[in-house]
């Protein structure tokens, strides 16, 4: 089932459902066919499996011809388009060792120890289409393709062996990232902060756990997926992975994350960049290739007006256009010496 946050040709934000290329109102063909369903995804995550099991029921239904498809002026936000918390993990070892390869450093063995995470600003999502960006974002401004999931049942100290029950379903997530603003904070051990608080890109629909059935790998750590990663900037493919070769699944990140705290329906959880999934790791690899070669490589960056497409198999594509904002206003140009203390 592929659950979807909308606005309508009313402007009100809803709840839909995508079944064969068409979008249907969740709430409203409910109530048409006896069933009684929320009408945003917030409600719908807390109100736990019986909702879910409602849900799949409409989505047999509609399948049959039934229902009422939405038309007029309709813009997909991202399917959990106000999270109660939003981290991102690092659990592809390829990235993790490529980027610091080409950086000049060795592995670091913590990788291997335990999955890390940060949290970014659950307040900054978007899904497909255009996402506002100021100047200082245009400097080095990077995509990264990720897997993402959403918790359905929440809970804390949740174990690995019970963590992908809590699991409601999977999603594309792009973590932009501006690499001059994280790379001049992280120099004081903090961080990313401004590199990355800007946006984070979810989408294009929320995809419930049995529909990958099919692509599920069993672990003695959790559940895995091979699902074929991609990306496309302006329409050239530069990215090409799978879900499945994550070093730490899900369930281990989550049982992590929980440790001590709760987590909650909707909190969102994105897998870290899979290897060649951004431009980061790609520009450094290409500038070695290039000196083996003795030639000098152009760092490659996402730029005003330009598009950025993710695709993973199961998921979708999520697609998006990078748009300058109008303000100019700088924050790298306002640095001053602090005051003694």
């Amino acid at each position: 089932m592929k659950l979807v946050s909308f606005t309508n040709s009313n402007g009100a934000t809803r709840l839909g459902i995508n079944v064969d290329r068409q979008l249907y109102d969740l709430k409203t063909n409910a109530q048409a066919l006896g069933l009684d369903l929320p009408d945003n995804m917030d409600c719908f995550l807390k109100a736990g499996h019986e909702t879910m099991t409602a849900a799949h029921k409409l989505e047999s239904e509609l399948k049959t011809g039934k229902g009422k498809v939405e038309s007029g002026d309709i813009t997909l936000l991202a399917p959990v388009p106000n999270p109660p918390s939003c981290r991102d993990a690092y659990a592809f070892r390829q990235h993790v060792a490529t980027a610091r390869r080409n950086r000049g450093v060795d592995m670091i063995p913590e990788f291997d120890q335990f999955p890390i995470f940060y949290f970014t600003n659950h307040n900054s999502i978007f899904g497909e289409g255009d996402i506002p960006v100021e100047k200082d974002h245009l400097e080095k401004l990077d995509f990264e393709l990720e897997g993402a999931i959403v918790i359905g049942k929440g809970g804390k100290n949740i174990s690995a062996k019970e963590a992908d029950q809590h699991i409601a379903g999977y999603t594309i997530m792009n973590d932009l990232s501006a690499r001059v603003l994280q790379m001049e904070e992280m120099k004081l051990s903090l961080g990313p902060a401004k590199g990355k608080d800007f946006g984070t890109v979810i989408g294009p629909w929320l995809v419930t756990v049995d529909e990958l059935e099919q692509y599920k790998i069993e672990t003695d750590y959790g559940n895995k997926y091979d699902l074929q990663m991609a990306a496309h900037h302006n329409g050239k493919k530069i990215s090409d992975g799978n879900l499945k070769e994550m070093n730490w699944t899900f369930a281990e990140i989550i049982e992590r994350a929980s440790y001590g705290v709760e987590l909650y329906p909707g909190d969102v959880i994105g897998s870290g960049t899979v290897g060649t999934g951004c431009y980061l790791e790609l520009n450094g690899t290409w500038a070695l290739e290039a000196k083996e070669r003795g030639e000098t490589h152009t760092p490659i960056w996402l730029q005003d007006g330009d598009t950025i497409d993710l695709e993973i198999t199961g998921l979708g594509k999520l697609s998006n256009r990078i748009v300058a904002a109008k303000t100019g206003y700088s924050i790298l140009d306002k640095k001053k010496i602090a005051e003694p203390a």
